[in-house]
Parts: C-alpha cells; structure tokens; sequence
C-alpha cells in the first residue's frame, strides 16, 4: 500500500470509546494529549516530534489490518511512540492514563483525613482551631484543592521533591487561588468611600467608626487569601479620624454650653473631647481584639492579623499607640481571670531619634515595655539600625512594616519597577503582597550530594531552578484570575495598582509582587557539615547562605520577579522535615535524632547561650534573609523591665527585628499566674492556659490543659533554654 492509500485507510479507521461509540480517527487529539503528558515533565515537543509521533501511531495502526481501534490498543501504540521520543513523557502519559486509580486513592485519602479531623483533630496551623465544624469543613476544602494542585499542577519531578522531602511547597491548598501574606492599603481604600459586597460604605466621619469600618475590611479581605494581613502605621491611619471625633466632641459640648447659657472656656473643652476620643481609642482596640480573635474565616482560621505602629508624632497618633499597648497589656476575661489575646499581632516600629532616652515619644517607647513584660507583644522592629529595612526609612522615610510575623517586601519603586529610575524615585511598599513560599530541605540536599557523590552546589542548583520555576509558573496562572475575586485589594485599592474592574486580569497588579525561597535547618545543615552547631561554627551555612544569594539575584535579573529569601518559621515543617529525613537517610546525631529541626537561621533553642550572645551570632545572617526573618531571645528574669528594655535597645542599634520572649501561663480555676508553669502551685490544677512564641508570632500551646500545637513544636517548646 502507497502512503497515499495509507492515508485513505487512516481517514476511514474509527475508534471504539470506552462506551462503545464510534469517532473518526483525529490525529490532532494524540497531539494534544502528548502536549499535556510533556508540559507535566517540563517539556515541549517541536512539530517534528509531534509529525513523528503521529505518523508511528498511524503505522501501528495500518499494520493492525483493523478499520476499528479501541481507545486502549490506541494507547498502546501512543505509548510505544513516546517511549521513542521522550521516555519522560511516555511515563507521564501512562501516569495520566491511570488517572481513574489515582483518583481513588486521592479520595481514601481524602476520607480518611475527614475522619482523621473529626475524630482526632488537626494541628497543622495553631490558628485553627479544628473542633469547630466551620473549621473541619474549611481543613475538608483546603485537602481537596491539595490533591488537586499535586495532581494538575506540578510536573512529575515537583512532585518527587515535595513528597520525598527536598523541597516544601507552602499552602498548596491556596496557591492556585489567591495571594500570600500582604500590607493592605486601608486608608487608600476607606478614602472617598468603597463599595464591599454590593453596599456602599461612606468614609468614616468619627473614630469608632472607623475602628468598625477597618475590623469588617479586615476580616472580609484576609479571607480572600492566605497568610499574614498586615495593617502598616495603623496610628497614622486612624490618626484622622480621631480628630474628626474630637472636633465633634468640641462640638458637642459647645452646644452643651451655650444650651444652658454657660461660658465656652477652651481647656474644658479640650479636656472633655481629649477624654471622649480617648475612650474611643481603648475601646476601638478592645473590639478589635473581641473581633479578630473570636471571628473565623472562610478559611477555618482566625486570620494573622498583625498592626504596626509608633512613629505618629501628633497628638493623635500618639494617643492611638498608647492605647493599643494599653489595651493588649490590659487583657481581656472575666474579672481575675485576664488575660492577652493573640491577634492583632503588634509591632513597634522604632526610631531611636523618637524613642531614645529623651526623645518626644520615649513615653511610647515605655508603653511598649510594659506591654511586651505582660503579653510578649509587641515585637519590635528598628528603624534606625543597620541593613536594608532600616536604610529604607532613613534614605525615604518609608517604612516596611512585616506582613504578618515575618515576610518583608523588596523594593519597588513608583516609576522605575525594580529600581529606580533616579535619584527622585521612591519605593512603594504599602499594598503590596507575596505570592508564596517553596522551602529547601538544606541538610537532605547536602547528604544527598555526599551519598550520590555528587557536588552540592549542583544538586543545591537543581532545586533551586525548581523552586524558580514554580514561582515563574504561579505568577503566570494567577495573573489569569480576575479583579473580582478581591474586589476590595484590586477594585478599591486595597493592592498598590489596584483599581481595575471586575472583569480585568490581575496580571498588572502582580508585578510588584515578591515571591520567597523559604530556608529552614541551617543549624542542622552546619551539624551534618562538621559536627559543629551555628553557636560553635556557622562559616558553611554562610557560605551556603550567600550562595543562594547570589544566585537569587542572577534569577531575578533572568525572570524580572522579586525573589526573596525568606527565613521560614516552620511551625508543622520543623517536624515533617525530620521524617522526610530518616525516611531517606535515617537518624544522624544533632541532625535528625530530634523530632524537630531548628527554624531558619536561629541557633539551637536547647543551645545554654544569654541573650547577647544570640542576637550576636543570628546577627550574621540578618542581611542574607532580607524576604523574611524575625530575632528573639528568651527572658530567663521573672518580668524584669530593665533587662527587657536593654535587650531591646540593644537589638534597636543593631538594626534587627525583635521579638520578647517569655511563656505565660494561667490557672483557669484559681486565676493564679506566672511563668512556665504547667501545675498551678495554688490549687494544684492542670486547667492551664499557656501562651508561647511559636515562631514569629505567639500562639496558645495550652488551651484548658489540652494543646493546639504538634507534637514536634511542643518537643522544641520543652528543650527551649535560648529562645
């Protein structure tokens, strides 16, 4: 037969479906499939291939002698194909072929950890609280959309480096859907007024409401994505509408005045309207509290909401700082039985101009200091130092506040992107966001290296590309979502460019996002390096350290995307990054004989080190996590003012980011309370309510004697002598 009766016969061939039907042969369709199978290993077959695959499978069938295939002997002769072209394809598409099995398994599963969350619980994420039904549903949800981001949008070798270990991709059940962790524009959205949920919302005309105003922006923004929703120089922002109530309060009580026919004198009026606004303050704060610690989201959480205040030098702003320090060190409960709540997270944003011993807001500064010996909050972050974060608000005044514990935002500058277009340009850092976190697995990259024999900056390279192209492909697909899924960040101005319609793509909107290579273990990589922890050695984990650095940079020059480095707090992947470990190459001493590995760059919680002396060597890597890092040292005094505000000026001079560390805890049955206690030496009770640090944030490790955490995080908890 010639080929042009070869191409008669193909023409006529039918193919059986699996419901018996019949549909003509369409070569076009083995084109498409193929094309799926290769793009899920990376890879893109040319019109030869394709012509190459397609006239094998045409053979094939002409040599069957058959005018009916089934659409099993055509996958046959597809595979057998492939296996000529690309083996990796040909694994992927007998992979996709047997989708149905994987399926099946996705759902056992899937109704097992329905079970699993039902019956036991879930301690994945301390803000969840998984007893709730609304919570269990969100958990439910959140695992589907993982099984289906594995299944349809990693390529085989992501998967292998995810499930193995190697790398950690952060939140896959969020990731195709919406943004990270974000310093939302409210006072560009409450501005003029904005619509939310089809109602309009004027601008607030008084404080209070604003405070209620910004609770319900808060909580229906934060729901739309994942991750830390940060209100930046939020005394500045109510700053504004704290006059406004004052000047009605002036108002106010001229009418009461001239009412009873009495005589306007200034300072009682002042005195009257300042108490009134005040008031209004405290009580602003309070409902704050109630709200975003008692309201769950759509998520299953409470969402990280964080505040960062304390350089409003007005009348005003400052009043404002002071009452939020004064509310949280306050407490909320019952009467006897007060207590600090966990959200909003706060920090204190210091300038030693202001702060410093004589300064016009030292006495915010020592609000701050009460504050942080009763709740641990708030964590404190210098303006004034040393490095990036503080040069940015010397050279422009513009502060980048941390989107909820710990991830910080690169430059991006008004006309120049990137970089500046000149020396007038200026960076923009409220209302933007992040887009993710993929973490390195650092020691299990390194053994690898050292079992294969191969370099380790080569297999380090390797997942660092991966990692790359993750972020590249995430950006890609979420630029194709639209303005409507969060009306308020990008229709009302909440996201920096933020003003598109409904209907846009939010591509535009996406540019000046920064998307994070999350480190954790550098202790544990030093230990498997020379047996040597970061308090006794740390020069390899510097070394590694500046490697990615400047391999980042060539990365961001290539893609034209903010990568940041980012130290990662791995609440559940302290523990997860320890079995991954034995499960490939067993249990190291120092290295994998714990249940947990060390977050980010900090030096070992169980290291016998003072306080200095840590802030000393983490100090080494601070301007080598430039996307995300956060400072804390454990207070060994019993609520010693002095020594907290020594450390904290120590760390303001050095530029660092500094969290206050201490454990609370407290007897729900006699009220009693003190530090690291877990029987009350009172009345004997194991009713407790703890509150500890978990990573840059606090979280409860004891709820009425019984723990949200992991088991790996409680194990660090225990051997905590640094931290």
């Amino acid at each position: 037969m010639n080929e042009t009766e070869t191409k008669v016969a193909i023409k006529n061939v039918k193919v059986q479906k699996k419901n018996g039907f019949l549909q003509n042969f369409d070569p076009q369709k083995i084109v498409a499939a193929v094309a799926k199978s290769a793009a899920r290993v990376g890879y893109e077959f040319s019109k030869d291939e394709n012509d190459d695959i397609v006239k094998y499978v045409e053979n094939r069938i002409e040599r069957s002698g058959r005018d009916v295939v089934t659409v099993d002997q055509l996958h046959v002769f597809v595979e057998m194909a492939l296996d000529s072209v690309n083996q990796q394809a040909a694994k992927s598409y007998r992979d996709f072929r047997n989708w149905k099995t994987g399926y099946a398994k996705d759902f056992d599963s899937i109704v097992n950890y329905s079970n699993s969350i039902k019956f036991l619980g879930d301690k994945e994420n301390a803000n969840k609280d998984s007893a709730l039904v609304a919570t269990q549903q969100a958990l439910l949800r959140e695992e589907v959309s993982r099984k289906m981001y594995l299944r349809c949008f990693l390529t085989e070798a992501e998967i292998k480096a995810h499930e193995e270990g190697f790398i950690y991709i952060h939140d896959m059940g969020s990731r195709r859907d919406t943004v990270n962790c974000c310093l939302f524009d409210t006072a560009a959205v409450m501005s003029g007024g904005f619509e939310m949920g089809n109602v309009w919302y004027n601008e607030p005309k008084t404080l209070d409401v604003a405070f209620d105003v910004i609770g319900d922006i808060t909580l229906s923004t934060a729901s739309q994505q994942y991750g830390g929703f940060t209100l930046s120089e939020i005394d500045k922002v109510l700053a504004p509408y704290a006059e406004k109530s004052y000047n009605r309060y002036l108002e106010e009580y001229r009418e009461i005045v001239e009412s009873s026919n009495g005589v306007m004198i200034e300072e009682e009026a002042d005195a009257y309207a300042w108490k009134k606004v005040c008031a209004e303050a405290r009580q602003g704060f309070q409902g704050w509290e109630y709200k975003f610690n008692t309201v769950g989201s759509s998520r299953g959480d409470y969402p990280f909401i964080t505040i960062t205040f304390g350089l409003a030098t007005d009348r005003f702003g400052k009043m404002l700082a002071i009452a939020a320090l004064n509310e949280r060190a306050k407490g909320q409960g019952k009467k006897g039985r007060k207590r600090p709540v966990l959200f909003p997270k706060l920090v204190f944003l210091y300038d030693e101009m202001l702060h410093g011993e004589g300064g016009e807001l030292e006495d915010v500064f020592e609000a701050g200091i009460a504050c942080s010996k009763r709740s641990m909050y708030p964590d404190w972050l210098s303006m004034s130092g040393e490095g990036y974060i503080a040069s940015m608000y010397k050279k422009y005044k513009k502060v980048i506040s941390p989107m909820g514990c710990r991830a910080f935002l690169s430059p991006w500058y008004e006309r120049g992107g990137m970089y500046p277009e000149d020396e007038t340009d200026t960076p923009v850092f409220v209302g933007r966001f992040n887009v993710g976190v993929v973490s390195l697995n650092l020691p299990m990259i390194l053994q690898k290296s050292r079992i294969e024999d191969k370099d380790f900056y080569k297999v380090l390279d390797y997942y660092l590309e991966m990692i790359r192209n993750l972020h590249k492909r995430t950006i890609e697909y979420l630029g194709e979502m639209r303005a409507s899924t969060n009306p308020l960040a990008y229709c009302e101005g909440g996201f920096y460019g933020g003003h598109l319609q409904p209907g846009d793509k939010i591509a535009p909107v996406l540019k000046a996002a920064t998307a994070s290579f999350g480190i954790t273990a550098l202790n544990e990589l030093q230990e498997l390096y020379n047996e040597k922890s970061l308090v006794e050695d740390g020069a390899f984990a510097l070394e590694v350290m500046h490697y990615i650095n400047d391999k980042i940079k060539v990365y961001k020059e290539e893609d034209e995307i903010l990568y940041a480095i980012y130290g990662t707090p791995a609440e559940s992947l302290c523990g997860k990054q320890i079995v991954s470990f034995r499960k490939m190459y067993g249990i190291i001493p120092k290295v994998s004989d714990r249940t947990y590995v060390s977050n980010s760059f900090h030096c070992h919680v169980s290291e016998d080190i003072t306080p200095t002396e840590k802030q000393d060597l983490e100090y080494r890597f601070w301007e080598l996590f430039n996307g995300g890092k956060i400072q804390y040292v454990k207070y060994p005094t019993n609520y010693n003012t002095n020594a907290i505000r020594m450390l904290v000026r120590r760390a303001m001079a050095m530029g660092l980011y500094e969290g206050v560390n201490m454990s609370l805890a407290y007897c729900e049955d006699c009220g009693h309370q003190e530090l690291e206690m877990d029987v009350c030496p009172c009345c004997g009770s194991r009713n407790l309510t703890k509150i500890d640090r978990m990573n840059g944030y606090l979280a409860y490790s004891r709820v009425h004697g019984d723990t949200r955490l992991n088991r790996a995080k409680m194990d660090e908890i225990a051997e905590r002598k640094s931290m």
